[in-house]
């Protein structure tokens, strides 16, 4: 059985390395990207099975990627899981989970777990 891959969507160097440890150490295969254009360039090429995204970003913004993906026939089922610190509204976004930073490691690893095996929609951890 293959690891699940996780697509980590963070502009924050240290958030993105503790992300990738925490998840890597829980036996998920991790990507990042540092912007939003790179993330898309990533999903084009490998599918992850979820992506933690942040919304603020430079070049390409969250709410930017989230629309992408959303419209894609192959991405519009991938569980998206925002982690941001921002006061954007996020109730309309048709995403699995919104977490506000900070969020602890095993926060966010019970919330991908939670996420993979729920779906696209998983509301309500």
């Amino acid at each position: 059985m293959r690891a699940m891959r996780i697509l980590i969507v963070e502009d924050d160097t240290e958030l993105r390395r503790m992300y990738r440890l925490a998840l890597a150490m829980a036996g998920f295969e991790v990507d990042e990207a540092a912007d939003g254009i790179d993330a898309l360039r990533i999903i084009e090429n490998r599918l992850p099975d979820l992506v933690i995204l942040d919304l603020i970003l430079q070049v390409l913004d969250g709410l930017s990627v989230q629309q992408e993906l959303a419209a894609g026939p192959d991405t519009s089922k991938i569980p998206i899981v925002v982690v941001t610190g921002s006061n954007i509204p996020t109730d309309t976004l048709n995403v699995a989970r919104v977490l506000k930073k900070p969020i602890m490691p095993d926060e966010l690893i019970r919330t991908v777990r939670h996420c993979l095996h729920a779906g696209p929609s998983a509301a309500g951890i």
